[in-house]
C-alpha cells in the first residue's frame, strides 16, 4: 500500500464538477454508486459512493458494484487513473453493521466473508481516494487500499471495530501500521479513537524517521565487526592514510 495521507482534496476535486447521474439497478447501471468519466479528455474514471442515508456504509452490494466499475475502467484504454470518493459528510462511515450483525462464524469462515473487498488493491491503474468527512472502519480500510489518499480538512480516519467487540477485517491492522506507524495504529485499533488526516500524516513521518534512525544505528553498530572500521579509525588517530581491505 502506498497511501499518502493529507493531500488537499479540494485541489483534486475542483476540476471534477459533480454532476448527478441516474442511479438505477439494471444491466450496466448501479444502485449504490455513481460512475462517470471525467477530466478534459474524459480519461479519469470517477466512482462516487452513493448511500447518503447510511453515510456510505459499505454493504456487500456496494462493494460488488465498485468491483464491477473498477473492472470496466481497468479494461478501458482511455482511462489513465481512477478516483473514488464519497460525500462531504462521509467517504464511508464503515461497513454495513446491519448486514453482518447476525452472521455466524461458520458463515464468515466458510464463505470467506469480505474476501472480494480488496478488489481495489489489485487494480493496475492508479487509484486515488478523495476523502472528506468520515473514513471509519471498513471505510478507512477501503481508502487505504487505494494508491493515494487525498484528504480534506474535515476528514477523520478511524478503526472503531473494538467498540463493537470485533477487530478490523479488511486489512486495517496491516495497512494502518504501514500508513501511520505502529504506535498510532495500535492506539487507533485498541481504543477506536479517530484522527485527522494531518495527525495521521505527522505520526507517519515521525515514526518513519524514528525507525530509520534505529536502523541506521544498528547498521552503524555492525561496522564495528569489520576490520576496515578499525583500520579507518586507527589511521585517523595515527594521522595516516587508511589501508582498507574491504573486510
Amino acid at each position: 500500500m502506498a497511501a499518502l495521507f493529507c493531500r488537499s482534496a479540494g485541489g483534486l476535486l475542483r476540476p471534477f464538477r459533480l454532476v448527478p447521474c441516474m442511479v438505477a439497478a439494471g444491466p450496466g447501471q448501479y444502485q449504490y454508486i455513481l460512475v462517470e468519466k471525467k477530466g478534459e479528455h474524459q480519461n479519469v474514471g470517477f466512482i462516487q459512493l452513493h448511500r447518503p442515508k447510511a453515510l456510505n456504509a459499505l454493504c456487500d452490494g456496494l462493494m460488488i458494484e465498485v468491483g464491477r466499475a473498477l473492472d470496466q475502467f481497468e479494461a478501458d484504454s482511455q482511462i489513465g487513473a481512477i478516483v473514488i470518493t464519497g460525500s462531504d459528510r462521509a467517504f464511508a462511515a464503515g461497513a454495513d453493521i446491519k448486514e453482518m450483525q447476525n452472521r455466524t462464524f461458520q458463515e464468515c469462515y466458510g464463505g470467506n466473508f469480505l474476501a472480494h473487498w480488496n478488489k481495489v488493491s489489485l487494480v493496475k491503474k492508479p487509484v486515488i481516494a478523495a476523502v472528506n468527512g468520515f473514513a471509519l472502519g471498513g471505510g478507512c480500510e477501503f481508502a487505504m487500499m487505494c494508491d493515494i489518499i487525498y484528504a480534506g480538512e474535515k476528514a477523520q480516519f478511524g478503526q472503531p471495530e473494538i467498540l463493537l467487540g470485533t477487530i478490523p477485517g479488511s486489512g486495517g491492522t496491516q495497512r494502518l501500521t504501514r500508513a501511520v506507524g505502529k504506535s498510532l495504529a495500535m492506539e487507533m485499533v485498541l481504543t477506536g479513537d479517530r484522527v485527522s488526516a494531518q495527525e495521521a500524516k505527522q505520526a507517519a513521518y515521525e515514526l518513519t524517521l524514528a525507525e530509520g534512525c534505529r536502523l541506521e544505528k544498528r547498521l552503524f553498530h555492525s561496522t564495528f565487526a569489520t576490520e576496515d572500521r578499525k583500520e579507518g579509525m586507527t589511521a585517523f588517530v595515527e594521522k595516516r592514510k587508511a589501508d582498507f581491505k574491504d573486510k
